[in-house]
């Protein structure tokens, strides 16, 4: 059996010489792949403080539902029904809020023919009334 330091010499290694390790290099991409979305989370974060600072809560919540799927994986299957559920929740409020503008513009629009009727009514009267 050969020991490490004769497996690197054998390798072609010399005595100083480390072995390559894979999962070391797919470590280091790993950090620097989280470094670049880091930098470019910064960057659009610094983008949306300057022009909409109302979108900040948006973004952090945008990117914290891209992040944790890929990062936390058990976690990704434990928020997906509740992210399904907070899209049909916010989707039905949604749905709601058109429906009470619908209905008040409905109201609004009954109240000005009402207006107009009664208009129309006082304008027929005064031209048919002869004049004293």
């Amino acid at each position: 059996m050969l020991t490490e330091q004769q497996n690197r010499g054998a390798n072609g290694g010399g005595p100083g010489a480390t072995a390559h390790d894979p999962d070391e290099d797919a470590e280091h991409e790993g950090q620097d792949e989280l470094m670049a979305t880091a930098a470019t989370i910064g960057v659009v974060g610094a983008g949306v403080l300057i022009f909409e600072a109302a979108l900040l809560p948006g973004l952090v919540l945008g990117i914290a539902t891209m992040m944790v799927p890929k990062y936390l994986p058990k976690l990704g299957g434990a928020l997906n029904p509740l992210m399904k559920s907070t899209v049909r929740g916010a989707y039905k409020m949604g749905q709601k809020t058109k429906e009470m503008f619908a209905e008040a513009q409905e109201h609004v629009q009954d109240i000005v023919a009402e207006v107009e009727a009664e208009a129309d009514k006082t304008a027929s009267r005064s031209k048919t009334t002869p004049a004293a």
